[in-house]
């Protein structure tokens, strides 16, 4: 687990001992709110999902795609909802965290300049702390759309509609995961049939890891191979095959050995069109 190009040094040196590996990468999880959605719920679902953990889970919304309407409409609801899960002050809040080094927090601090501060943006970097933070009007030029974020920063892009949402999500590297959110299931459906990504979630975020019976992993750029549950025990085991057979009916085995005839050909033709048929196998 961990970025891509640390994970491009690990496969590298696993293909000189011809090792199969199994990379679960970063990536930039886009997170398409359509107009059409109750606010309210987007609103907690995605603030969890961005601010578990100070922001630092791979699998975190990275960003919102949405109309400049639903921008307006989300900035009081995740206000709220930030405010609900780390009280007035998220820096006294236990349920808060912090940044995990004091490089990762300088890194996060400078993409603060992206488009504008409409919720948070304080930092302490004695405690390496960086306040639940939303940016509006972001554009994708920004230092913050340019790499994964890994913090409590959730940028904003305005896009007209859906159409463009899922052209700007194609465009850039497959990432962890995509997640949607409507009413209209037509609306999330698309979004998953017309994009690609290591793993899909509509109207909510993070919750498709906790299910043991969905496999979990990347594509591309975000990883290859999947693990949860049995998915784990078949990436990691080599499924061998074996055959076991009685030593007598060796009768049976004069088609296949030679010399050849025409009559013996088309008996292992007619054998192996039995076969291809699921009816029986004959060795």
């Amino acid at each position: 687990s961990g970025s891509s190009s640390v994970g491009k040094i690990v496969m590298a040196a696993a293909a000189k001992h011809l090792t199969p590996v199994t990379l679960e990468l970063g990536g930039k999880n886009p997170c398409y709110v359509s107009d059409t959605c109750d606010v309210q719920n987007v609103a907690r679902r995605v603030a969890w999902g961005r601010f578990f953990n100070a922001g630092q889970t791979c699998i975190a919304p990275d960003y919102v795609l949405c109309s400049v309407e639903m921008q307006e409409k989300l900035m009081p609801a995740l206000r709220e909802a930030i405010t609900e899960f780390y009280g007035p002050n998220p820096q006294e809040s236990p349920d808060f965290g912090r940044i995990v080094g004091d490089k990762h927090f300088r890194r996060l601090r400078a993409l603060l300049c992206s488009g504008r501060v409409a919720i948070g943006g304080q930092t302490d970097e004695k405690e390496r702390y960086i306040a639940p933070t939303v940016l509006a009007d972001v554009l994708p030029s920004d230092p913050a759309m340019q790499e994964e974020i890994f913090g409590p920063i959730l940028p904003i892009v305005v896009v007209a509609n859906m159409d463009e949402a899922i052209d700007f999500i194609n465009a850039r590297p497959r990432p962890l995961a995509i997640y949607a959110f409507s009413c209209d299931s037509k609306v999330v459906n698309q979004v998953l049939e017309r994009t690609s990504s290591g793993s899909f979630c509509g109207n909510d975020t993070l919750m498709h890891v906790t299910l043991t019976s969905l496999p979990f992993g990347g594509i591309g750029n975000s990883g290859l191979g999947k693990y949860h549950g049995r998915f784990t025990f078949d990436t990691f085991t080599h499924h061998r095959g074996c055959l076991h057979r009685n030593m007598g009916l060796e009768a049976l085995n004069a088609l296949r050995y030679p010399p050849y005839s025409q009559q013996k050909l088309g008996l292992l033709a007619a054998t192996f069109e039995i076969k291809r048929k699921g009816m029986c196998t004959l060795l």
